[in-house]
């Protein structure tokens, strides 16, 4: 019951904002930011992928590493 009365107090001072439908401009702006926020996250996650690759093929090269299992 008064939970009730203290909505009852705060409804006339809320303002409500009237529908004005969607705004095809600004979602589309939205659309394209987000598409080319998370195309250059993926670009430098692939430039570190390709990075470490290499990295490692010129390790191997040099003969600072090795992929056969030396036995003992």
């Amino acid at each position: 019951m008064r939970f009730c009365r203290v909505l009852e107090m705060a409804a006339p001072k809320i303002a409500h904002a009237a529908y004005q439908g969607p705004n095809v401009l600004k979602d589309i702006f939205y659309g394209i930011s987000m598409g080319l926020a998370a195309g250059f996250l993926w670009k430098i996650h692939h430039w570190n992928v390709q990075r470490k690759t290499k990295e490692f093929y010129e390790m191997l090269d040099r003969g600072e590493i090795s992929v056969v299992v030396e036995d003992e």
